[in-house]
Protein backbone atom coordinates (compact mmCIF):
# COMPACT_ATOMS: atom_id res chain seq x y z
CA UNK A 1 0.00 0.00 0.00
CA UNK A 2 1.19 3.44 -1.09
CA UNK A 3 0.80 5.89 1.45
CA UNK A 4 0.69 9.42 0.00
CA UNK A 5 1.48 12.62 2.34
CA UNK A 6 -0.96 15.45 2.21
CA UNK A 7 -0.43 18.89 3.39
CA UNK A 8 -2.61 20.25 6.03
CA UNK A 9 -3.10 23.63 7.14
CA UNK A 10 -3.28 25.08 10.75
CA UNK A 11 -3.23 28.06 12.79
CA UNK A 12 -0.41 29.24 14.18
CA UNK A 13 -1.79 29.04 17.89
CA UNK A 14 -2.54 25.02 17.25
CA UNK A 15 0.81 24.71 15.71
CA UNK A 16 1.95 26.53 19.28
CA UNK A 17 -0.01 23.41 21.28
CA UNK A 18 1.19 20.42 19.30
CA UNK A 19 5.09 22.03 19.81
CA UNK A 20 4.17 21.76 23.43
CA UNK A 21 3.01 18.64 23.00
CA UNK A 22 5.81 17.46 21.55
CA UNK A 23 8.27 15.29 23.95
CA UNK A 24 11.54 15.72 21.70
CA UNK A 25 12.24 17.86 18.83
CA UNK A 26 12.86 15.00 16.58
CA UNK A 27 9.02 14.03 16.84
CA UNK A 28 6.90 14.78 14.23
CA UNK A 29 3.50 16.39 14.48
CA UNK A 30 2.14 13.65 12.71
CA UNK A 31 3.54 11.24 15.90
CA UNK A 32 1.85 13.74 18.09
CA UNK A 33 -1.62 13.97 16.05
CA UNK A 34 -1.36 10.11 16.04
CA UNK A 35 -0.88 10.01 19.76
CA UNK A 36 -3.28 12.38 20.26
CA UNK A 37 -6.07 10.53 18.18
CA UNK A 38 -4.64 7.01 20.22
CA UNK A 39 -5.24 8.98 23.25
CA UNK A 40 -8.62 9.86 22.32
CA UNK A 41 -9.97 6.77 20.95
CA UNK A 42 -9.05 4.97 24.33
CA UNK A 43 -10.79 7.35 26.72
CA UNK A 44 -13.92 7.11 24.26
CA UNK A 45 -13.81 3.23 24.80
CA UNK A 46 -12.67 3.59 28.18
CA UNK A 47 -15.63 6.13 28.43
CA UNK A 48 -18.01 3.19 26.84
CA UNK A 49 -17.16 0.35 28.84
CA UNK A 50 -17.80 2.40 32.11
CA UNK A 51 -21.26 3.45 30.81
CA UNK A 52 -22.03 0.16 30.04
CA UNK A 53 -20.93 -0.89 34.07
CA UNK A 54 -23.54 1.51 35.01
CA UNK A 55 -26.53 0.51 33.04
CA UNK A 56 -25.73 -3.23 34.00
CA UNK A 57 -25.60 -1.43 37.66
CA UNK A 58 -28.88 0.41 37.38
CA UNK A 59 -30.66 -2.53 35.43
CA UNK A 60 -29.96 -4.22 38.49
CA UNK A 61 -30.82 -1.93 40.79
CA UNK A 62 -34.56 -2.31 38.90
CA UNK A 63 -34.95 -5.63 38.51
CA UNK A 64 -34.40 -5.45 42.49
CA UNK A 65 -36.80 -3.25 42.80
CA UNK A 66 -39.48 -4.56 40.64
CA UNK A 67 -38.98 -7.28 42.63
CA UNK A 68 -39.98 -6.08 46.03
CA UNK A 69 -42.67 -5.06 44.50
CA UNK A 70 -44.48 -7.51 42.73
CA UNK A 71 -46.05 -8.83 45.78
CA UNK A 72 -48.20 -5.18 45.27
CA UNK A 73 -49.52 -6.26 42.29
CA UNK A 74 -51.87 -8.94 43.59
CA UNK A 75 -53.65 -6.28 45.74
CA UNK A 76 -54.62 -4.52 42.70
CA UNK A 77 -56.00 -7.44 40.71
Amino acid sequence: MVRKITTIQVHEDVKNVLDRMKESDSETYEQVIVKLAERAEKEKRAKEQLMIERYKKYAKDDLKIAKEWEPTELDWD
